[in-house]
């Protein structure tokens, strides 16, 4: 009498793979993604279909495309992998002193001053790990954390949920104009584009740039512009020259000491807005760590960015402020 056939367990990594492959949409992605074979990947696929009873994936389509129950699959494994991970890694971090590696990204906001004391905090703090900082725009630090390539991230967070990363909230800073201190027409004229001084705007390509061209739009404004900058040091740098206005935030204004004499910051007219910086780490990346960087990266905003520009302009204190 043949022996009944046994099913396997459910894999873990079935499921790690499943997500990977869901999120690049293609298995020669998902295998380079994870140092495997592409023939290993589409074996731990066909297992997982095979053990569920259902096709995840249309595979006659290219790129690969989830099928209904696939998408279905996808959200309700998304949460459970995340708490997985972000157990393990709690179970098995140990001491600060045992880490061995730690992989920075922060956008440059943070570079003339509070990025170097964080780095030599961390240093002391954290004598065995071996440390790489990265700077880059807020999207590209996002994608690097969802693709493992770092381990943590300050960054500009979109009003998004992560699903597939942990992220803490840091920094409320609200939107701001910034024009040369001496200026003969009032504020109102200039953001509507009335006079001869134009608008200098942020690169398109940046989250920035984004969200204050949509808050623009949503106000009816549509000043002249004729410059795009992706370094707010020198937008700063034109505005005190005389050579136009700016929308920025208090926490890069802050970076432009150089400039600062030459500068006056209002507050944006109408319905303000702002942008939220976060802390943002993959499940993997251990809450003794997030709260060591968490502790530290508050105390520097303060002490460099909030005390000072809330000192000399008393109607930012209720926007600009840390959160939690």
């Amino acid at each position: 009498m043949p022996r009944p056939t046994v099913k396997r367990e459910l894999s873990l990594r079935w499921l790690d793979l499943f997500q990977i492959c869901a999120q690049k949409g293609s298995l020669q992605a998902a295998a380079k993604e994870t140092g495997l074979t592409v023939s290993t990947v589409s074996h731990h696929l066909r297992s997982l279909e095979d053990h569920l009873g259902v096709e995840l994936f249309n595979h006659t389509r290219r790129p690969m495309v989830l099928t209904p129950k696939g998408r279905v699959f996808l959200r309700s494994i998304d949460e459970a992998l995340f708490m997985i991970r972000k157990a393990k890694a709690e179970a098995s971090a140990g001491t600060l002193a045992e880490a061995s590696l730690l992989r920075i990204g922060t956008i440059e906001d943070f570079d003339s001053d509070i990025t170097p004391e964080i780095a030599v905090y961390l240093s002391q703090n954290m004598p065995g790990c071996h440390f790489t900082y990265q700077t880059d725009s807020s999207h590209t630090i996002i994608d690097m954390l969802r693709n493992r390539h770092l381990d943590l991230g300050i960054a500009s967070a979109p009003h998004e949920h992560f699903r597939d990363l942990q992220d803490r909230l840091i920094l409320s800073d609200p939107f701001v104009i910034v024009l040369p201190r001496v200026t003969q027409r009032p504020l109102s004229d200039i953001v509507k584009g009335q006079g001869d001084l134009p608008f200098l705007r942020f690169s398109s390509d940046l989250l920035i740039a984004k969200q204050i061209e949509s808050q623009m739009r949503r106000v009816g404004l549509s000043p002249t512009s004729s410059f795009e900058c992706s370094n707010n040091q020198t937008l700063m740098a034109m505005v005190a020259a005389g050579a136009g206005w700016t929308i920025t935030t208090p926490l890069l204004f802050a970076r432009a000491k150089r400039f600062q004499s030459k500068l006056a910051m209002h507050k944006f007219p109408g319905k303000s807005f702002s942008r939220t910086l976060s802390i943002i780490a993959t499940p993997d990346c251990s809450r003794s760590v997030l709260d060591l960087v968490d502790a530290k990266l508050r105390a520097l905003i303060s002490k460099y960015a909030i005390s000072d520009q809330t000192r000399n302009n008393p109607w930012l204190a209720d926007s600009f402020k840390l959160i939690g």
